[in-house]
């Protein structure tokens, strides 16, 4: 049980320091944003895939040790959260006091990525409305308004005005 206990704890660590290479990725992906810098986006996106797929692998490797200690343990795989393997290491206080600070590595941790990536999400939806209003607003000077020149049976033309600006005649 207690070589199970180092894997899993190792496992948990190793996916802290995954989740902290995240985080920094999105702090440097803020700057980006606000720059408005897509090649950079897509090198920091592909960068972030990557370490998804390595969290992926983690995640797996931990629900195998989890499987294993559900054996050993005699309980369901679902019981064994971490708050509860804390409590089932009692009798051992080492092993206990390190599970509790790697929990609240990682719960810091995440929650730092999470501020950071709401951050994120409130810039990226202000680019797009900044977007939107300078295609809207550039579609407006593409366009003029119809002149009010009216026919002999009081009908609109319907002719534009032109998009030359002001026609100032000396």
């Amino acid at each position: 049980m207690a070589s199970l206990m180092e894997d899993f704890m190792s496992v948990l660590e190793q996916e802290n320091g995954e989740y902290q290479r995240l985080t920094e990725l999105s702090r440097e992906k803020r700057q980006i944003i606000i720059d408005g810098d897509i090649p950079a986006l897509e090198k920091i996106t592909n960068q972030e895939q990557e370490i998804a797929s390595v969290l992926k692998n983690l995640e797996n490797r931990r629900e195998e040790v989890v499987k294993d200690m559900s054996i050993v343990l005699s309980k369901e795989p679902e019981e064994l959260t971490i708050t509860n393997m804390i409590a089932f290491l009692n009798k051992q206080p080492d092993e206990q006091r390190k599970l509790t600070e790697l929990r609240e590595k990682l719960r810091a941790t995440l929650e730092n990525m999470a501020d950071i990536n709401q951050q994120n999400e409130v810039l990226l939806q202000q680019a797009m409305e900044m977007t939107e209003f300078d295609l809207t607003l550039f579609r407006s000077m593409r366009q003029a308004p119809a002149t009010a020149n009216y026919d002999k049976s009081a009908n609109t033309t319907g002719e534009l005005l032109g998009s030359g600006g002001f026609d100032a005649r000396q």
